[in-house]
């Protein structure tokens, strides 16, 4: 088993861009009409910028606060408890581990050094301060694929090398797609970057939004070499879907006019910016006959859908931290939860990098990354 997803029928170039045009439309424009048919000016939604724009939000509200609360805590206890108490096989012998690489060294030091100098205290904010993302979370990259190799001997980066640059360029148009959500809802916008010019911070931006896809895969690779992660998410739960045509179908309405009424009223519907989109692209593979990351599911395989999860809230804690302390960075205002910080994120905001992993490997999957669930056991 792997992530990538497989074509049941025909997977002519012509099809797969038919899916893809799809996909693309019921994605961008159902909020646009939303807002349109609320009486909202479009021109403010197609500023192809970073958002710098603070919106006040409504304020914190307890009742809206616990319920959330106790959803996630609903939903992510039982994964937990398989992680820490389900134990994996007895280890019998011990494997003979590849030295840790140079270059992950050198991951190793470009994150120090981007870290010292994003944080570094100055009287003038300065050129260089806005730039230190990029090469930081290029370190992070390399560390992560360093740390692969000493454990398993292999990694993303060496093992499918022409897919994992791809991934870059696919990043930067895939984090794009989130700063148009963003122009809707404002949960998130920039300080600190000073006076720069409209290419500029567009050439600087996509360049930071390219290494998205590369780290959220790269952890998922390397979370998968270790044996408990294996062990935990296996002979799970099993659910078989009888009508799985029948369930697309009705998820793909439902994600279709929940991005509508994103656009429309975005204080209640703010939150479905990061699932709404995954179960728009999860419904249109269903119906094109593809595999999806929850098709082990029912074989209780749940470590195409748990590793990425735990990816994706390992990136953004690091996301998070690095942030905090730069001088360009972003803030959030988000309605009704924007209380109980860990670094600049309201505490519940975290659970948003729970889907988030989730799209980051059914893109990555779509170009044919594998990020190896599917590694021996020890």
């Amino acid at each position: 088993m792997t992530f990538g997803l497989k074509a049941a029928g025909c997977d002519k170039w012509l099809v797969w861009s038919g899916w893809v045009i799809l996909a693309a439309a019921l994605l961008v424009i159902p909020p646009l009409a939303g807002a349109f048919l609320t009486g909202k000016p479009l021109a403010q939604y197609l500023n192809f910028m970073p958002s710098t724009l603070y919106v006040q939000h409504p304020p914190f509200s307890w009742p809206i606060f616990i319920l959330l609360t106790l959803l996630i805590f609903t939903c992510v206890m039982p994964f937990l408890y398989r992680l820490f108490r389900v134990q994996g096989p007895p280890v019998k012998s011990v494997a003979k581990h590849a030295p840790f690489p140079w270059w992950g060294w050198l991951g190793i030091a470009m994150l120090l050094f981007s870290w010292a100098l994003a944080w570094a205290s100055v009287d003038e904010p300065n050129e260089w301060q806005r730039y230190t993302f990029t090469p930081l979370w290029l370190g992070y990259i390399l560390l992560m694929n360093g740390l692969s190799v000493k454990r398993k001997g292999r990694c993303l980066m060496l093992s499918q090398p022409g897919k994992f640059l791809l991934l870059f360029a696919v990043s930067a148009l895939f984090w794009w797609f989130f700063e148009y959500l963003n122009q809707f809802v404002h949960n998130w916008y920039y300080v600190g970057l000073g006076d720069i010019s409209p290419l500029s911070r567009i050439l600087s931006a996509s360049l930071a939004f390219s290494t998205v896809l590369p780290a959220v895969l790269s952890t998922t690779y390397w979370l998968a070499t270790f044996s408990r992660m294996q062990h935990a998410y296996t002979n799970h739960w099993t659910f078989k879907i009888s009508y799985p045509r029948v369930l697309a179908v009705i998820g793909l309405i439902a994600s279709t006019l929940s991005l509508f009424a994103l656009g429309g009223w975005p204080d209640y519907f703010y939150p479905l910016i990061w699932l709404s989109p995954l179960i728009v692209l999860l419904s249109l593979q269903v119906l094109a006959g593809y595999r999806t990351v929850f098709s082990s599911v029912q074989y209780g395989d749940w470590r195409p859908v748990c590793l990425p999860i735990l990816a994706g809230l390992q990136c953004g804690f690091c996301w998070e931290l690095w942030n905090y302390g730069s001088t360009a960075h972003w803030q959030y205002s988000i309605p009704y939860v924007n209380r109980f910080y860990l670094f600049e994120m309201p505490l519940l905001g975290y659970a948003g990098y729970f889907s988030f992993g989730l799209e980051c490997i059914l893109i990555a999957s779509l170009l044919g990354v594998e990020s190896h669930a599917d590694l021996p056991q020890n």
